[in-house]
């Protein structure tokens, strides 16, 4: 795909996930060679459950020769996007891929067209790295990852919403509730051993 590229040519396709990380087959050798030649443009995990032919997840690569934003890599964790159409099958909504094309947009500086911002305020939202979504890491970060290019290893954790309850009080609330889980667990084991006791399957006195 690389080879057929005109210099100023991008392209993106599907592969699985094996292909972020997988060292076989001389896998790992290529992967460092398109990392090291600056054309990896973004990287895209997705949820599995996408296709009707296979349950595994999959990926999304984009390369370009002609990079806007050199020695730089954008990555997105999807996995967690979608929802399930049926027990087999999951779909990625249509906020699903606008958020995702958004962000790759934004980082690259590029206005959404006109479809995607139909009815919407057209001004690009500035890039910003999003705690377990989002990361535009720098081609040291990806040698430091052995040019493993899956997204979970630098999105990060998704932020968590602060606790505010002191400690003091979590400990007296959480020892108040096992204390009372306790209380019911015992006449659960009481009226077990009753039923038992009915049926001449009583314990030894």
């Amino acid at each position: 795909m690389v080879h057929h590229l005109s210099p100023a040519g991008a392209a993106g396709f599907v592969l699985a996930n094996g292909s972020m990380s997988s060292g076989q087959s001389g896998e790992g050798k290529i992967r460092r060679s398109l990392v090291e030649a600056d054309l990896v443009d973004c990287m895209v995990a997705l949820p599995g459950q996408l296709f009707y032919s296979t349950q595994i997840p999959a990926c999304l690569w984009f390369l370009a020769r002609r990079r806007k934003r050199r020695g730089e890599v954008l990555f997105i964790d999807a996995r967690k996007l979608g929802r399930m159409v049926d027990r087999t099958h999951r779909e990625l909504t249509a906020e699903d891929i606008a958020r995702i094309a958004g962000t790759y947009d934004a980082w690259r500086g590029r206005a959404p067209s006109s479809s995607e911002t139909e009815g919407q305020d057209e001004a690009a939202e500035p890039y910003a790295d999003v705690p377990g979504f989002c990361k535009s890491a720098t081609l040291d970060e990806v040698r430091k990852h052995g040019h493993v290019l899956t997204p979970g290893r630098y999105v990060g954790a998704e932020a968590q919403e602060e606790d505010r309850e002191p400690f003091e009080d979590k400990m007296k609330r959480l020892a108040a509730q096992w204390r009372k889980q306790q209380v019911k667990a015992a006449r659960l084991d009481a009226a077990i051993e009753e039923n038992l006791t009915r049926l001449g399957f009583g314990g030894d006195k």
